[in-house]
């Protein structure tokens, strides 16, 4: 019998294996593919396109916006009907014209139209992608399902520290075209993994028409919206406070830029680990009591920063902030999944879009900072934290308390 166990579990994780490594190298992927258009954008429209800041504006907040509402749409869609496949293939695809387009167009409108309707569908690919692995980490070892997201979210972490990097290399050595032509590249490989490499999945299981919420698993609607508020609430520090990073250090510390991106470097370096630390804890203890402890050390790193006197407290500080991140980005897709167990495309959907969300909640902050003084940012994110976690207490969820 046990020689039996042990080759059922050998054999599982031989499938298992096989089925994550596309998944791996598409999240690589879409990872690169992101880290290159999104970190010089700005630049790119105020200089390539000679967009003026009223322009540039409302190109940011349209863009995050059209892709909240088209990753919406999509992510309903796709767990009504067996198509993730064809969806991770066409928002693939849509993500090759965007980037080839603005590779070589600078009509601001030509890419504003792009930014609601091209970028908007590719903006699908992030969370449809974790809900295709969703199904597949369920089909083939459902005790193991959150420390493969955790894994595949830790790909998609290390795409984004060489991702700005490769941008910059190629803005250096030739032009933007060199920058989002390369986009466009790694797009098509996505596309083409998705093509031939991934099976189709089956479309969740529908509950019963006559199924109780309490039954069938899906957690209530009220309690779904105050969740993802609550992971809105936890991701906008992350925004606010790598804005707020470089000026803060120079006007309250001492330092100077480099010093920032030290540091926001060796916060990157521990995440991966990290975020691997608590997926495979994630085996043993509720999703719930990690997130707490993450949303507990978010409070102890921004309320540690905002007291800092020196750049040796925020250096010492990363392990918290890195711990925090992991354990909110690594996650917190587990535990919205968990809430939707039928709909994992709506549930990933509603997580992922509370980061875009953050990220424009932090700009008027940011102004305030920008008005009063830079230490204000990490007074601001302490509170936020504290929002989020308490919101995670208030709110009971009796169907991510169990164990993974």
């Amino acid at each position: 019998m046990a020689a039996m166990a042990q080759e059922t579990s050998t054999r599982t994780a031989t499938r298992l294996g096989r089925a994550l490594l596309p998944l791996g190298l598409l999240f690589l992927a879409v990872g690169i593919s992101v880290a290159l258009f999104n970190p010089f954008l700005a630049l790119f429209l105020s200089t390539e396109v000679d967009a003026g800041p009223v322009k540039t504006t409302v190109f940011l907040i349209v863009a995050p916006l059209a892709g909240v509402l088209g990753s919406s749409l999509v992510g309903r869609v796709s767990d009504r009907r067996p198509i993730r496949r064809r969806l991770l293939i066409i928002g693939a695809v849509a993500g090759v014209v965007g980037t080839g387009v603005t590779a070589v167009v600078r009509d601001y409108w030509v890419l504003l139209a792009l930014a609601i309707t091209a970028f908007a569908l590719a903006g699908s690919l992030f969370p449809q992608s974790f809900a295709y692995a969703r199904q597949v980490l369920l089909r083939d070892d459902p005790a193991r399902a959150p420390m493969g997201i955790s894994a595949l979210r830790t790909v998609f972490s290390l795409a984004w520290v060489a991702g700005p990097s490769l941008a910059a290399f190629l803005l250096d050595s030739g032009s933007f075209v060199w920058v989002y032509g390369t986009a466009a590249l790694t797009y098509a490989f996505a596309a083409l993994i998705a093509i031939f490499w991934l099976d189709e999945v089956p479309a969740p299981a529908p509950p019963a028409a006559d199924e109780p919420a309490a039954v069938s698993g899906d957690a209530p609607r009220w309690t779904l919206w105050l969740t993802a508020a609550a992971f809105t609430l936890l991701q906008t520090p992350l925004t606010l406070a790598v804005q707020a990073l470089p000026l803060f250090i120079s006007t309250e510390l001492g330092g100077d830029v480099g010093d920032a991106g030290l540091l926001l470097g060796l916060c990157a370096a521990l995440e991966i680990p990290l975020m691997l630390g608590l997926g495979l804890l994630s085996t043993r203890l509720p999703l719930r009591l990690l997130l707490f402890i993450g949303a507990a050390c978010g409070i102890g790193y921004y309320g540690i920063a905002a007291v800092s006197t020196g750049l040796w407290m925020l250096v010492a500080g990363q392990v918290l902030n890195a711990l925090f991140i992991a354990a909110v980005s690594g996650l917190g897709i587990s535990y919205m999944q968990d809430m939707l167990p039928h709909h994992p495309g709506r549930a990933t959907t509603l997580f992922t879009n509370s980061f875009p969300l953050g990220a424009m909640l932090a700009g008027p902050l940011f102004g305030l900072a920008q008005h009063f003084d830079y230490r204000l940012a990490y007074w601001l994110c302490t509170a936020l934290c504290a929002a989020g976690l308490l919101l995670l207490i208030v709110v009971r969820n009796d169907h991510a308390t169990r164990h993974a």
